[in-house]
């Protein structure tokens, strides 16, 4: 079984530059890392003319389906009928996505079929991830 699920997103760009008014993004999840999701989108729609990726927790993206969610980087809320409104701030400014809500729910259901929801800890390899941090205390 695979322990990455990516899937194609169209978002329309709501707010930022440069002017694209649909824009194809990557929602990625990786079994290894259970409590977050990663979007990502093509040098073409960023500032900087490079490939930007967001990572924020799952459980924010889930929440963000029934009501509006978040206080920092990125927040999320439902709009309209079937549209998910995804906000991120950076330093240079904001931009926000709208994102069809049943592409992002089928992600979610993909997600919790890999790892379900409230069973991420047991993902978690605790021992490897402390023998890294003192093999680069010494």
């Amino acid at each position: 079984m695979s322990i990455v699920i990516e899937q194609p997103v169209e978002a329309r760009l709501v707010a930022a530059a440069p002017r694209m008014p649909s824009i194809p993004a990557t929602l990625h999840y990786d079994r290894r890392d259970p409590f977050a999701v990663r979007m990502t989108f093509p040098a073409p729609a960023t500032l900087e003319g490079v490939e930007v990726c967001w990572t924020f927790s799952r459980e924010l993206l889930a929440a963000g389906q029934k009501a509006a969610e978040g206080q920092g980087d990125v927040r999320v809320r439902p709009y309209g009928y079937d549209r998910t409104v995804l906000e991120f701030h950076a330093p240079e400014g904001t931009a926000v996505v709208h994102v069809r809500s049943s592409e992002i729910r089928r992600f979610l259901e993909a997600t919790s079929e890999l790892v379900p929801v409230g069973l991420e800890h047991l993902q978690l390899d605790l021992d490897h991830g402390l023998a890294e941090l003192m093999r680069d205390a010494c």
